[in-house]
Formats: structure tokens, sequence, C-alpha cells
């Protein structure tokens, strides 16, 4: 076996490399790219695909070239002593690409949000707005934009009946009552490592149980305050609720 992956092993560099080109490629090809990284930094994953490919061409060609010339001079000398067996390790990365290739991404669940903490607010170690600017159309705000909003005044009652339209996947928090719940996007600022929920309360005019959890709504209605485990917050009340399909990028920026 070790004498089998010691001939082999140059080829496994090969296809270890050329697959995890093909990978990169693979899923800024069919829109899965947007689950996994920044739309900012996209461009240097496809660049690093086309590299790696290229490289494994390059690195295929000098193998047959050597493997021609072992042949004219009558083989090639003895492998050399190794605790583990040559050509695990490209073995091990070729198996997890082609893995890669096999498990579709998804985008996190309200689980995921639960655990990492969805709120109202930007933490400190979170991008941070700059610059606040109005919107005469308070419906025509996403729901970051109405979190960004809150960032930089956080008084509720600030925003008592202006108009609400937003969109997210619902989250079932543990703590309020059942007939509310919150509506939730995660936001990426470099990879899928770093992504963060935030959310809004949603006040129903009945249980939340008709909408499941992680299914993706679009909520028309209005701003109001109330308090909810002890605290003050901005909750919209819901006027219209429409189920929605969820986008082919669910992340916001």
């Amino acid at each position: 076996m070790n004498r089998l992956l010691f001939n082999f092993s140059p080829w496994l560099d090969v296809l270890a490399i050329a697959a995890w080109g093909g990978l990169f490629l693979y899923y800024r090809a069919n829109g899965k790219l947007f689950l996994l990284i920044h739309p900012s930094y996209m461009w240097l994953t496809v660049v690093a695909g086309v590299v790696l490919v290229v490289v494994a061409l390059l690195k295929g060609m000098v193998l047959m070239r050597q493997a021609r010339r072992s042949t004219v001079r009558g083989g090639s000398g003895a492998p050399h002593l190794r605790i583990f067996p040559p050509g695990i390790g490209s073995l091990l990365l070729l198996a997890i690409a082609i893995l890669g290739m096999v498990i579709t991404p998804r985008a996190f669940a309200s689980q995921t949000a639960l655990d990492r903490g969805a709120t109202d607010t930007l933490t400190v170690t979170r991008v941070r707005p700059q610059v606040f600017r109005g919107s005469e159309k308070t419906e025509d705000k996403s729901l970051v934009d109405w979190i960004r909003t809150l960032t930089v005044y956080p008084e509720p009652d600030a925003y008592t009946g202006q108009k609400a339209k937003v969109q997210g996947f619902v989250i079932y928090p543990p703590n309020l009552p059942n007939q509310y719940l919150l509506i939730a996007r995660f936001v990426i600022t470099c990879c899928a490592a770093d992504v963060y929920p935030v959310s809004l309360p949603v006040k129903l005019a009945q249980s939340r149980d008709t909408y499941k959890a992680d299914s993706w709504l679009e909520i028309e209605g209005a701003m109001m305050t109330e308090t909810l485990a002890e605290k003050r917050q901005l909750v919209i009340e819901a006027k219209t609720i429409k189920e929605i399909p969820e986008p082919k990028n669910p992340y916001e920026y």
C-alpha cells in the first residue's frame, strides 16, 4: 500500500490541487459562493481557483516529462523512510474537495441565530455605521437598515407609527410570548465563519405557530414600542404577512 501511494503521490498532489481549484470555480458557477464569502472577495476566490487549476496542469505536464525520462533510464530511486504514508495529506485534501462538490452548502438557520444571539443592535466588534442618512419612505428600509438606524439612535419611541416592510427568516425566541416572533437576517462581513444575526420582534394578530421557523416572510406593518423580556424594544406590528422563497443570496452586508 505504501509503495502504491509512493508511486502515485505526485499525481495525488496534482489531483488535490486541481480539485480545490475546480471546487472554487464550481461554487462560483452555481451561485453557492454567496453562502460562503462576501461578494467583495469573490474575485479573489475565482482567481485562486484559476491559479490552482493552472498549477495542477503545469505540474501534471512536468510529471509526464519526468515519467518518460525515468522509463528511458530504467526506473527511479528507492523511497525515503517516512512516518506517515506518502501522499496521505493530498489524499485527505482530495477527499474533502470531493465532499465539497457532493454536499451542497446551505445558509445558516434560526437555531444558529439563537446560538449566536439575534439582536436589534450592532455590537462593538461588528461593523457600525459611520454616516446616518434619513429615508423619505421608511417602508423602503431593509431589516439591516432598521438595525443600523437603531444603532445610531436607539430610542424606539422615535419610530412609533412609521411604516415598515422587511424580509427575513423566522426565529422562535423562547423568551417571548407565543404572539411574537423574530424576523431576522444574517450579516456577513468577510466569510461564513463571521456571520452574525440581526433581528426585530414582530407582533402577530395570531399565534406564531402559523409560520414555521426558518421560513421566509415579507412583513408589512407599523413600528411600535413594547417591553419584551424586560426591555423596551422597537417592534413591528404586522398588518400583512406574505411567505416568500429563500433568496438566492440570503445574507446582508
